[in-house]
């Protein structure tokens, strides 16, 4: 298993899972011993960016940031799982290049505007399709789907564990964690 550093970039349209996604694969990672950090957007928005608005700039700018800090952490050998919705390709792209290509894994949390409308317990979709609420991204403001991530997981199809399991499996091949199997044996 290699010991390098590496930023799960989990990106898609609010409600898609990403931050379900990223704390079943923390919980996983505990399970390994394996120490990480977890950069949920709405908490390094709340923490680190609230001054910031939601024009493309200002979702640039948090973005640019949760690139920063996951390329820091990094640096100092320490994995990081974020689960933002970074709507924009060139601010992904832009994350990609300060982070190192080699330690960037886009995961595409791929789910239906019908799905993530159904799970929007705080009404912020409906709101936004009654023009309520101005630039939500998906409804009045784009979402840029990856063009090649590296991996997708479509929550309209597939469970929290099933999407767990093809991340960790994708992991796995890239020799960053060892499969449950492989785990038995080590013990």
């Amino acid at each position: 298993m290699s010991s390098q550093a590496y930023t799960i970039w989990l990106t898609g349209l609010s409600g898609a899972g990403k931050s379900t996604l990223a704390q079943a694969l923390s919980h996983r990672l505990e399970e390994q011993g394996i120490v990480h950090e977890v950069l949920d957007g709405d908490v390094v928005r709340t923490n680190l960016s609230s001054e910031l608005g939601f024009s493309r700039k200002d979702r640039d700018t948090n973005v640019k940031r949760i690139g920063f800090v996951a390329g820091l952490l990094n640096r100092h050998g320490v994995p990081v799982i974020t689960a933002a919705i970074s709507p924009y390709r060139e601010a992904r792209e832009q994350v990609r290049a300060h982070i190192g290509r080699e330690r960037f894994i886009e995961v595409y949390v791929k789910a239906s505007l019908d799905t993530v409308i159904a799970r929007d317990v705080k009404g912020f979709y409906e709101k936004a399709l009654l023009g309520e609420v101005e630039a939500f991204t998906g409804i009045n403001d784009p979402y840029e789907a990856p063009i090649n991530p590296q991996l997708t997981v479509d929550t309209d199809l597939e469970s929290v564990d099933e999407s767990l399991e093809r991340i960790w499996n994708h992991l796995a091949t890239r020799g960053l964690v060892v499969t449950s199997r492989e785990a038995v044996t080590i013990r």
